[in-house]
């Protein structure tokens, strides 16, 4: 299902929809296409963020291709009237308790990360984030009145069997990769991190081969930027995850080049770029679709299976970028629109052998 969603979501969505269209033409996998409403124009001509027609159609669905949701419009809105609410009512409804961020430094844009280039050589980790608990779905929550004054009130729950699936999904990623997990909470404070380290530990008994350790938030995000390659799969609850994959974004050059996977047990994904919908660029060419288009390659990957499809597009991205061509986020090379950028990558991808 295609759920483009408000801002720039709709102008992304547009440039990964040309690439599903080429390789399915390419490869002969035919993918059904459905499209709804979430977000602010969800709110806008349902009056709610996410409507029961779109959730019906998304359960009977493989896979989600996202763009983004929010804006200034509806920054004023009650919380459970926000576009934001709409996704996080998707993703609990398909039960995508696995976010799956990817961090890779392409070669040919070294030059545009803060860091300097001698810390940024081998980067490429994965943040595993959970997706469905923690403080973001947490009950009680609310504001209230206290001794006549309001207080604000969220509740940072995990249960044993929530960390223990997460940390499984970060297990298995590490054991196809480097081997290495670094479970991040804040056990010295918090006994909602406490419980996350004793059963990180446990679960790891089943994972001889992958050595873990554990690190808390604050020194995590300090890290990133003084020694990322020493990271290889990052697990994290969902607050941490959500405040470390936009730091993440921000070495790599740009939180445009960024994609997610959210997956649940049936392997029913949730495909998106992290970053938002960014209003004060809409209409304007400069939005960069990579994240969108990564996003895609994942979902072929992770959902369907076909990992040559996925390899494809991301050949496609990678030598793109290596031409030169750059949407305005990255500030050098052939600078060109962000339909121009698609239609870049479509051409590499059917040039390909």
């Amino acid at each position: 299902m295609i759920l483009p969603g408000d801002g720039i979501g709709k102008e992304v969505v547009k440039e990964a929809e040309k690439v599903l269209v080429t390789v399915e033409e390419k490869h002969k996998f035919p993918v059904i296409k459905k499209y709804g409403l979430i977000g602010g124009e969800c709110l806008d001509k349902k009056g709610t963020p996410i409507d029961e027609e779109t959730l019906g159609i998304v359960n009977e669905c493989n896979a989600v291709l996202l763009g983004a949701v929010g804006g200034p419009k509806w920054d004023n809105f009650p919380l459970d009237k926000r576009p934001e609410r709409g996704l996080l009512v998707l993703r609990k409804t398909l039960e995508v308790f696995s976010n799956i961020r990817p961090v890779k430094v392409f070669p040919s844009l070294v030059k545009f990360s803060p860091l300097k280039e001698d810390r940024l050589k081998g980067i490429d980790f994965v943040i595993v984030r959970e997706l469905v608990g923690g403080i973001y779905f947490g009950e009680p929550r609310g504001i209230f009145l206290r001794n006549g004054k309001r207080v604000g009130l969220n509740s940072e729950i995990y249960s044993e069997d929530e960390i223990e699936r997460i940390a499984r999904v970060a297990f298995e990623i590490a054991r196809v990769r480097r081997k290495k997990v670094t479970s991040v909470e804040k056990a010295n404070v918090l006994e909602s991190s406490v419980l996350w380290r004793e059963v990180v530990d446990s679960v790891a008994k089943e994972y001889p081969d992958v050595i873990v350790s554990h690190m808390y938030v604050d020194n995590c995000a300090m890290q990133i930027i003084k020694s990322p390659h020493q990271f290889d799969v990052i697990l994290t609850n969902n607050l941490f995850g959500d405040i470390l994959s936009d730091e993440s974004a921000a070495i790599v050059g740009s939180i445009g080049l960024l994609p997610s996977a959210s997956i649940g047990k049936d392997k029913k994904g949730i495909y998106e770029p992290i970053h938002g919908s960014a209003p004060d660029i809409v209409g304007t060419g400069k939005a960069n679709p990579i994240a969108t288009i990564l996003s895609l390659s994942l979902m072929f990957r992770l959902s369907f299976g076909r990992e040559d499809i996925a390899r494809d597009i991301e050949s496609a991205v990678e030598k793109t970028l290596e031409d030169g061509f750059r949407t305005e986020d990255l500030g050098d090379g052939k600078i060109t629109s962000t339909a121009g950028l698609g239609d870049e990558i479509v051409k590499r991808i059917k040039d390909m052998d």
